[in-house]
């Protein structure tokens, strides 16, 4: 059961200057292109799920960059530019004089029925939020999302349209949104403007918006909510955990605040004294993190589940697949097994996880953690190795490697088996650790320099850490009235405790 697929390729290769497009003409994958990429002085290339195909032996020249530009329409701010009644995004690299290098051609498609996964989430009317690697499909499920509260559901829908990404260039929008309106943003930077605008001027009960990316697309998208309108939207990161540290998004999924328990409280919780809790009610009501094109990981209570995160808890969320007959399976998601417990550090700086494979493939370890765009990294040496990953069959068989991991108390995460969809579950389960094990380290340090300093005064240097951790252990100063400021260029940059006047 195939979804119908539309791309009106020959547009896109219609732009491209005759030597470069005619490889791929007839190439028995051509429904499959993903983008053609031209730069000055280069060959040109063809980009497919799977190969790059270097599509002539000639380098692009300036006559090439210039046939493709004088048929394309015009660039916004935002260096995009698209062809008229298609969903195709032509993005240019320049030189520091404005003059294009560089020419991104990538095919935009409209895929109806990818949807089916999601579809009882998006009828429901909550607010939901996609995230992925880029590629993965957000936008695509974005427009088809937007068709089918409008057409099939009658609902009144507007997108807004910040690069024509959605419903493709020009002033009439694409057929792939159906009766959804389309609203155009004159740049970038007024994105939330036109967010406000469309809820206050036009009524919608939906608003469908890609890739909310600042503090004031943030703010915008929560006044959507809380008036009461549905809000469809995409967002940088791969999983919900990724937004909990990251300050400029962390507001649509409630933000986070640190809180200074008695030590009444602190005890009962099993905790430290300060701790990391939920700001406020999430903007968002379900998360959606697309793993591949057919499977997503759905968190359908927002609130709850960055609850347990914040608490040290990682929730299985519900995974949903499309099986061969197109139909949509659910299950809860297998997580890694963790066994030993590796100290905690006082605290530790913020840098890429060190993982030693031990029965697993390397490669696709390697690949797995660039498509998530996880800072992880693997290592030869045990020793150096914050993890190790394994897969059931090994860990069951009790090696020497895991014997002494075991002993070691570095931690060992199994796996069911050794295929890429495990691999990018576990991955993410790392980073979520880390992350979890990074902010409590540095809370943990703030408080204890904190007491330190009431106690014997002097000004006590924390260890280097992110923008968003230092601002956490400033407000930990603040709650037990100290001073603090950050000294030092980044990445050494740091938070010093002491006593005003200090």
């Amino acid at each position: 059961m195939q979804p119908e697929i539309t791309d009106d390729l020959d547009a896109l290769l219609d732009t491209l200057p005759p030597h470069i497009r005619q490889p791929l003409c007839h190439h028995p994958q051509r429904h499959e292109l993903v983008e053609v990429i031209l730069d000055l002085g280069r060959t040109p290339e063809a980009r497919f799920p799977d190969q790059e195909l270097v599509l002539s032996p000639r380098e692009v020249t300036e006559e090439d960059i210039d046939y493709v530009v004088s048929r394309i329409g015009s660039f916004g701010d935002d260096n995009r530019a698209g062809i008229e009644r298609t969903l195709h995004r032509i993005s240019a690299i320049r030189n520091r004089k404005g003059r294009i290098l560089g020419l991104t051609c990538r095919v935009g498609r409209a895929i109806f029925g990818t949807i089916k996964i999601i579809k009882d989430l998006v009828e429901s009317g909550k607010s939901t939020l996609l995230l992925g690697r880029p590629g993965i499909g957000k936008t695509t499920m974005l427009r088809e999302v937007a068709r089918v509260l409008a057409d099939d559901f009658g609902k009144r829908v507007v997108i807004v349209d910040t690069s024509n990404e959605i419903a493709g260039d020009g002033d009439i929008p694409h057929p792939a949104i159906g009766h959804a309106r389309r609203m155009q943003v004159p740049t970038p930077s007024l994105q939330h403007a036109v967010m406000i605008e469309a809820v206050e001027n036009h009524m919608p009960e939906v608003i469908v918006i890609d890739e909310i990316g600042t503090e004031l697309e943030a703010a915008a998208a929560r006044t959507i909510a809380e008036r009461g309108v549905q809000l469809i939207g995409t967002a940088h990161g791969n999983t919900l955990d990724n937004l909990i540290v990251n300050p400029t998004l962390s507001d649509l999924i409630g933000g986070i605040q640190t809180v200074t328990l008695s030590d009444e409280e602190a005890k009962r919780r099993g905790t430290q004294k300060s701790v990391l809790e939920r700001k406020a009610p999430p903007t968002f009501d379900v998360v959606v993190e697309i793993q591949e094109r057919n499977r997503v990981a759905v968190h359908a209570d927002v609130a709850s589940v960055v609850d347990s995160l914040l608490r040290g808890y990682a929730p299985a969320p519900e995974v949903r697949w499309l099986d061969d007959k197109g139909e949509v399976r659910i299950a809860k998601a297998p997580a890694a097994v963790k066994k030993g417990v590796k100290p905690r550090p006082t605290a530790r700086t913020e840098g890429p996880v060190k993982v030693f494979p031990f029965g697993i493939n390397r490669s696709r370890l390697e690949r797995a953690a660039r498509e998530l765009q996880l800072s992880v990294v693997t290592v030869d040496d045990m020793a150096a190795a914050d993890f190790l990953v394994t897969s059931k069959s090994y860990y069951y068989r009790k090696p020497q490697p895991i014997r002494d991991a075991e002993s070691a108390g570095l931690p060992v995460y199994v796996l069911r088996n050794n295929t890429p969809t495990q691999i990018r579950q576990c991955l993410n389960t790392i980073a979520s650790s880390q992350r979890a094990d990074l902010l409590e380290a540095a809370l943990r340090e703030a408080e204890e320099a904190a007491t330190g300093v009431l106690e014997g005064g002097g000004v006590v240097e924390l260890s280097p850490q992110s923008a968003f951790i230092r601002r956490l252990q400033h407000q930990i100063a603040e709650r037990s009235r100290l001073a603090s400021s950050s000294i030092g260029k980044e990445p050494r940059r740091r938070v010093r405790i002491f006593k005003g006047g200090a």
